[in-house]
């Protein structure tokens, strides 16, 4: 099995638990803050929502330098929230083809103009966006369950969803 299947199968089975996640945040509980330390609400579903195009971005450019923009929707409901995510979502699985595992080595840089945050191939670059993912989405747990909102299962049943709980 190559990186690219490999991948491809993690990126869809993540994706789908993502989607699980995205769709229990209420509209009307876009602007919650935990923590004065926490995102508000909203900027963190939208980066979870943006995370799987990443992987696009990836492998069709070199680098981000947030120096020369990164553009975001605004987003305002559930309703345009899924609807990113779809949208990135789509995009980052266009890429997952065999022919790109030859790209994989090749170097890709994060900055913000003159500051290099890292370089590095990008194989481990795809694998941090996956992460994120993932730590994006615990923190989107977290939110729900001090809102009461029911936590769905990620590898297997949640407290919510356990019988035995």
């Amino acid at each position: 099995m190559t990186f690219i299947e490999f991948f491809k199968q993690q990126f869809i089975q993540e994706g789908a638990t993502t989607r699980k996640f995205l769709s229990r945040v209420p509209d009307d509980q876009f602007g919650y803050k935990p923590h004065e330390k926490s995102m508000q609400m909203k900027n963190l579903v939208k980066h979870l929502a943006d995370l799987p195009g990443w992987v696009h971005f990836i492998m069709t450019t070199d680098e981000l330098d947030f120096a020369k923009g990164y553009y975001q929707p605004d987003i305002n409901n559930d309703k345009e929230l899924l609807g990113y995510f779809e949208k990135k979502y789509e995009e980052g699985l266009s890429v997952l083809i065999p022919e790109n595992e030859q790209l994989l080595t090749k170097p890709w840089t994060l900055r913000n103009g003159d500051i290099i945050y890292s370089t590095e191939p990008k194989i481990d670059v795809l694998r941090m966006a996956l992460s994120q993912q993932i730590h994006h989405r615990a923190q989107l747990g977290v939110y729900l369950r001090l809102l009461n909102i029911s936590i769905p299962g990620s590898y297997g049943p949640s407290a919510d969803e356990n019988a035995f709980a």
